[in-house]
């Protein structure tokens, strides 16, 4: 479905996903505002690597979620928000629930709120976490919710605010739920980027967490895609939709994949920190993705083993172009 000639804003803009979402929804035709987290250097994060041409056109905003004003002021003259601003990183939950509460769940209310007042409709992020370890799969959007995180437990308040908000306001809100998005610009952090790097560093032996747990790993173009074909769907209001790729993969695999991509052969170390708490731990996720195809007729371009390859290929591509930024130094922690 075709989105293109909204007046769009962007929350969380200047990060891994939001990044993206901007550039293509500026390519499409939409005029973007970008909300970036306020810091003292005046950074605008991954919108950094986004090209001139396209970052001329943005118009960029300073400023948090969790400022109610802020964000009223901000969504004035907006069709659509599309709000992915949050607190990810799942073991800084485990330290301090209280700020993902702050933001995830307050957060949400404030931009809800704000696209009320407005007229906006809203495209809200949700997160595959708040699936919790598969009952069944493929994982269908009526699957049970199960936070085995705080950071998923702030999720699925959040998402459960936007739905709330449609159906006692009759606020146009759609649910995205992305499963694991990988590609370019993704923070080092992350386990894919996390393998590239170590390997491009020469490493013999990976440092990694547990490797058994599976994933569905969808492309961030797949991503973005998804997302505008949702916006552009009247069908989905008021629905949670999965984007994923249907396939899954565990952690041990996908190494052995990017090492077979980079011609390296693949040993592994178990690191401690790298674990999640034995209950915390989520086993399996794998997409079902029926709804998104049938609401949107969005499915991932980059599903299946060779399409798989190939994204990594163009993620270790990427990467490897990078290896002297600062966020991707040598002495970084993977």
């Amino acid at each position: 479905m075709e989105f293109t000639g909204k007046r769009c804003l962007v929350t969380g803009a200047g990060g891994f996903i939001g990044s993206h979402l901007v550039e293509r929804l500026v390519r499409a035709g939409n005029p973007v505002r970008a909300l970036v987290r306020y810091c003292s250097s005046g950074s605008i994060g991954l919108l950094r690597d986004v090209p001139e041409e396209i970052a001329a056109s943005v118009e960029i905003v300073s400023g948090d979620v969790r400022d109610a004003a802020l964000m009223a002021a901000t969504t004035r003259g907006v069709d659509v928000v599309f709000h992915l601003a949050a607190l990810i990183g799942i073991p800084y939950s485990y330290a301090a629930a209280e700020s993902y509460v702050d933001t995830n769940v307050k957060g949400t209310l404030n931009v809800l709120q704000a696209a009320l007042c407005a007229g906006a409709s809203v495209v809200h992020t949700s997160t595959s976490e708040v699936y919790g370890t598969a009952d069944f799969v493929p994982i269908t959007e009526e699957h049970p919710l199960k936070a085995q995180s705080p950071y998923a437990a702030s999720k699925i308040a959040a998402d459960q605010l936007a739905l709330s908000f449609h159906h006692s306001f009759d606020l146009p809100v759609t649910v995205v739920r992305p499963f694991n998005t990988f590609g370019p610009r993704q923070s080092p952090r992350a386990v894919i980027p996390s393998i590239i790097l170590q390997m491009l560093r020469g490493g013999e032996t990976l440092r990694l967490g547990a490797l058994h747990p599976t994933r569905d790993f969808c492309f961030v173009e797949d991503t973005v895609a998804g997302f505008l074909s949702l916006a552009a769907s009247k069908e989905a209001l008021g629905e949670v939709v999965n984007i994923g790729t249907g396939h899954e993969y565990s952690i041990a695999e996908v190494a052995r994949l990017i090492g077979r991509c980079m011609g390296r052969d693949v040993a592994f170390a178990q690191e401690a920190h790298r674990l999640r708490p034995e209950k915390s731990e989520v086993e399996r996720l794998l997409a079902g993705v029926d709804k998104a195809r049938r609401l949107a007729g969005w499915q991932a371009r980059y599903a299946g083993p060779e399409n798989f390859l190939l994204a990594l290929r163009k993620t270790i591509e990427w990467f490897s172009q990078r290896l002297e930024l600062p966020m991707y130094a040598e002495d970084f922690r993977l």
